[in-house]
């Protein structure tokens, strides 16, 4: 048990290293490649948060378990919505201030419920998955054009965020380096999982959605305190919803192109609904003073551990 804690911290380690190299990478490849700092800035919002999820989902696909992939992509946003939000409002109260973050809010309302009306026959084929893929570029797009709406303070944060040297080599060298720190991150982390869900009696597709689905958002709660106490919170609530979407629709309906998906008729009861249901409370908290106070976090974060008590009693 102590080994396996030991090597997942390690994993969780070198995931958040990988994925802030990665952030760095792609950020500085897109300015040179003539993307603004501000677009940039929304990719990473939309995209980069994903990387260690991805990269573990990516590991346990490759080992023959896609069970626990998927467990990973759906806890994964329950885990940002409730825990790392949550938190980072406990820390300091999110004064949001993009006007695209309520779209994008609703957004993943709609991807979640898509998801669950695809499961209920209880498998998600490729059509299905093509179907979600289509949805998160439909989503990206909406983003996008949304964008332009920004006001000039809002885009300079967001700009900010994406700075980064853009300089041909150093880029190259930093999305390598990334690949082989996700890469052993995520080795480490499924190792680690594996062995604890042996321990504690869990079925792969358990495993995934709540150790490794917890664990791999931690350095990212970390990240998303740090941010909230420095007013950040645009880039906080932006990469929470961009990586739930992104986990919900890239890596669900990527999976399911490679090969169909077995969903569990738990999903569609418990955890599809559970996220819909935090992504449902969080919309009056952006849509009356587009403000997320400590109070409004720390019922985000006391749903959470409600779920958590339901996923335990259950399993």
């Amino acid at each position: 048990m102590i080994a396996a804690l030991g090597w997942g911290a390690l994993g969780l380690l070198l995931l958040a290293l990988g994925g802030e190299t990665a952030v760095k990478g792609v950020s500085g490849l897109a300015q040179r490649w003539g993307l603004s700092a501000f677009r940039a800035g929304l990719l990473l919002m939309a995209v980069a948060t994903s990387l260690p999820e991805l990269a573990v989902n990516l590991r346990a696909l490759s080992q023959g378990v896609p069970e626990l992939a998927l467990g990973n992509a759906v806890g994964s946003s329950i885990v940002n919505l409730g825990l790392t939000l949550g938190l980072a409002a406990l820390c300091a109260p999110l004064l949001v201030q993009a006007r695209l973050l309520a779209p994008l809010l609703l957004a993943l309302i709609g991807v979640s419920a898509l998801l669950a009306v695809l499961g209920l026959d209880g498998r998600i084929g490729a059509i299905d998955g093509a179907l979600l893929l289509v949805a998160f570029f439909a989503t990206m797009l909406w983003m996008w054009r949304r964008a332009s709406t920004e006001t000039e303070q809002v885009r300079e944060r967001i700009a900010q965020a994406a700075i980064s040297r853009t300089v041909l080599w150093l880029n190259v060298v930093r999305l390598v380096l990334a690949i082989f720190l996700l890469g052993y991150g995520a080795r480490y982390v499924l190792q680690a999982a594996q062995l604890l869900g042996q321990a504690w009696a869990l079925t792969p597709l358990m495993t995934g959605l709540l150790p490794v689905a917890i664990a791999t958002a931690l350095p990212e709660a970390a990240a998303a305190i740090v941010a909230a106490r420095r007013g950040q919170a645009d880039m906080v609530l932006g990469h929470v919803l961009g990586s739930s979407v992104f986990n919900l629709t890239v890596i669900v309906g990527g999976m399911a192109l490679v090969a169909p998906l077995a969903l569990p008729a738990s999903f569609v009861r418990l955890e599809l609904p559970a996220a819909i249901a935090l992504a449902v409370v969080l919309y009056p908290m952006l849509r009356g003073d587009l403000r997320i106070s400590r109070g409004e976090g720390a019922v985000l974060l006391l749903a959470f551990c409600g779920w958590l008590a339901l996923e335990l009693a259950s399993s």
